[in-house]
């Protein structure tokens, strides 16, 4: 008798959904009606299957996301950090930013990263994001114990890793779990491919708990092209903006050029960062403009 048990999808090739549950990978096809009913499982679904006395599986139905991405498809990310370098690349803020109000508009919390704190470099500005409410860590690869609070606090949680080339993701993941590639490897080897030839999502479980969200091509600026809001969500995803934006004089304020603006007030007072609030003028113009065309 087939047995039906909730788990998570790891990976999806080819028409074939590859489940963790119980502690093992299992090959599933999806029932029928899930496409009849217009649902296609990604990657971090949380699903219900049910698995035959040869150990194949079948996807009968997927549970209520927290939240999913189309590009790339990924369901129930608990996290996207953020990966900035000091320098070889100096850290972009807008795209930061950018990235930051795309993890805020899908309910996702966004963490700061900041690698090759050993080399000479301009600093980056912390306390700007710690102020605004946001955890930042900063690592380097001469110190392997510069990431032991990092570890601690993506500890049971489904990452994905977004940063420009070069800033140092592959060395801060080998940092936070040494056996990582080896554990990839042997995941690959149970989705039936090898390594780096997939270009869909994939959940890597990592040895201290959680989940390392592998997605190939997520850079910054590929992220930044999926990273579309309008013109009214851009405020939405500043959290800096909450405790003023209901003090302004007009209801809908674009805490632009309307007077009495207790937005740009704070700003001009310190308490919301310049570059922030530069940030979110340059996305909010953006967002007009597209939506003009």
């Amino acid at each position: 008798m087939k047995e039906e048990q909730q788990g998570r999808l790891l990976q999806v090739i080819g028409g074939f959904y590859y489940v963790e549950a119980a502690d093992t990978v299992y090959e599933c096809k999806a029932r029928g009606i899930l496409r009849q009913q217009g649902i296609s499982p990604v990657a971090g679904d949380r699903v219900t299957v049910t698995v035959s006395e040869n150990g194949k599986g079948v996807v009968e139905g997927v549970l209520p996301r927290r939240n999913v991405l189309v590009r790339p498809p990924v369901a129930n990310l608990d996290c996207l950090a953020i990966v900035v370098s000091l320098t070889q690349p100096r850290p972009h803020l807008l795209l930061v930013d950018k990235m930051i109000a795309l993890a805020e508009h899908h309910d996702i919390e966004p963490i700061v990263i900041v690698t090759k704190t050993d080399l000479d470099a301009e600093p980056f500005p912390i306390d700007v994001y710690r102020n605004a409410g946001f955890s930042v860590f900063s690592t380097t690869v001469s110190d392997p114990t510069s990431v032991a609070s990092l570890k601690e606090y993506l500890r049971g949680k489904a990452t994905a890793f977004t940063g420009n080339s070069g800033v140092g993701k592959s060395t801060l993941l080998n940092l936070l779990d040494p056996s990582l590639m080896r554990e990839t490897g042997e995941i690959s080897q149970k989705l039936g491919r090898g390594r780096h030839t997939t270009r869909s999502a994939v959940l890597i479980p990592l040895l201290d708990g959680g989940y390392w969200v592998d997605t190939p091509g997520f850079s910054s600026l590929d992220t930044e092209r999926v990273a579309v809001l309008d013109k009214e969500s851009v405020g939405n995803c500043f959290r800096e903006f909450d405790e003023y934006a209901t003090q302004c004089r007009f209801t809908g304020c674009s805490h632009v050029s309307e007077p009495d603006c207790a937005v740009r007030n704070a700003v001009e007072r310190g308490a919301i960062a310049g570059s922030r609030y530069d940030s979110y003028v340059a996305m909010y113009k953006e967002a007009q403009k597209r939506k003009q065309w």
